[in-house]
């Protein structure tokens, strides 16, 4: 059996020798795939395919941190799933975040997917022919998560449609179903075939308050039963980013489910550059926390490898990044109110979707251009082991910050700033 990080290479058939010669084929010019780091699928990819092996090493634990004194460890997958990702043509990595033994507790562990994937026909198509080939391509990666035993699998964001939030024209709402619609339909068969948690972010309409428009994951058990919902929070003005335009902030606060394999949260996609609205996952409980994502090269790529593992640190939880992968192009170019031309296309959504764990250390990424599935086994102990050590909880400040959030509410506040008084001469 192959090992499988199941690398890059595996995925597409490909060896490490034919990925190099791509890149030297490619110097100078384009890359075979938009995307690609010169061929390479990521940089993890690109490092691991130049470096001697014990330089990588080397190289890997200052990228990744270690886990249990080692970098995150490689975990194997039945050979029927590696031949169903060679087949589909979607990058696959597993791995395994290891917890101390202890003498009290036996080890919690749960197995966790993350599927990043592009969109199947151009966005001139027939809207119901979209979201038909969207599903059809995720139900075979959502098959392969499920025949490798994983227990919680989380979607990307607004999984079902382009992400035509840059465009604000009316028609793309849509796209918009009730919590329990097509697609929900759709993925609690899939949930209770394989007893699978799926977490599936979607454009929601709320038929019951005058079909209002929110932006919404809804968690279905591995019952096939719908757990709950959460809606976005925060909602981006950022260059092409025109969200306001279709769904307003959520109105569900921060809430953790309950779920047979873990408490999970999700934070979905611009609410990760908000630290409090982490911080509220994590003081509800929450041991994992899922940001689906869409979002592009060239605005947030320097940010995507921090924020998320800077949060698993800061709140003692796991946390799995999703972004989509892929450009998508529209039918009629539109601006960004920024003096620029005008355009058809985000950018390259650069996918590089990846799993953070409380100990610092987090699995390489996804490919930057290719559709794909990640999968780590997590032991939930280390949530309260790390905790235990660091001990954030215990030595936060939270009442000193909830008298400045009261104070800074006032329309009367003024900051606490004291002020050199050689400056008022």
């Amino acid at each position: 059996m192959e090992d499988a990080t199941v690398r890059n290479s595996i995925a597409n058939g490909s060896s490490t020798e034919a990925a190099s010669s791509e890149v030297v084929e490619s110097k100078g010019s384009s890359p075979s795939h938009r995307g690609s780091l010169m061929g390479y699928n990521s940089l993890h990819d690109l490092l691991q395919s130049n470096l001697p092996p014990s330089l990588y090493k080397e190289v890997s634990q200052l990228l990744l941190g270690v886990n249990c004194g080692k970098v995150v460890s490689p975990l194997s997958l039945p050979e029927t799933v590696l031949a169903r990702s060679k087949e589909s043509s979607f990058d696959l990595q597993a791995y395994r975040f290891n917890a101390e033994s202890e003498m009290m507790r036996a080890p919690r562990i749960v197995r966790v997917g993350l599927i990043q994937n592009s969109i199947v026909l151009p966005t001139t198509a027939p809207f119901s022919e979209q979201r038909k080939a969207i599903m059809q391509k995720v139900k075979c990666m959502i098959e392969a998560a499920g025949v490798a035993g994983v227990n919680i699998v989380c979607l990307q964001e607004a999984w079902t449609m382009p992400f035509a939030f840059c465009t604000r024209e009316k028609r793309w709402c849509e796209f918009a179903e009730s919590v329990d619609g097509e697609s929900t339909q759709f993925l609690k068969e899939l949930a209770q075939k394989y007893n699978m948690v799926i977490i599936s972010p979607i454009l929601e309409r709320d038929m019951t308050h005058g079909e209002v428009i929110w932006n919404t994951a809804i968690v279905i058990g591995n019952h096939g039963n719908i757990i709950g919902k959460h809606r976005k929070n925060h909602i981006p003005r950022v260059g092409d980013f025109n969200e306001s335009t279709y769904y307003m902030e959520g109105n569900t606060g921060h809430p953790v489910f309950e779920t047979c394999y873990g408490k999970i949260g999700i934070n979905i996609c611009y609410g990760r550059h908000h630290p409090l609205n982490w911080l509220a996952f994590g003081l509800n409980g929450a041991e994992i926390v899922f940001n689906p994502s869409a979002t592009v090269g060239g605005l947030s790529e320097p940010m995507w490898s921090i924020e998320a593992r800077n949060a698993a640190i800061a709140n003692t939880f796991f946390v799995g990044s999703i972004n989509r992968v892929g450009t998508e192009v529209f039918p009629n170019p539109f601006t960004s109110g920024d003096g620029k031309p005008q355009h058809a296309d985000f950018g390259h959504f650069y996918g590089s979707s990846y799993f953070s764990a409380p100990d610092a250390s987090c699995t390489p990424s996804l490919s930057r251009y290719q559709d794909g599935l990640i999968i780590a086994d997590m032991d939930l102990n280390l949530c309260r082991q790390v905790n235990d050590k660091w001990a954030f909880r215990m030595t936060a400040r939270y009442d000193m910050y909830a008298e400045l959030f009261a104070s800074y509410l006032d329309p009367h506040f003024k900051p606490q700033i004291i002020t050199d008084p050689f400056l008022q001469e």
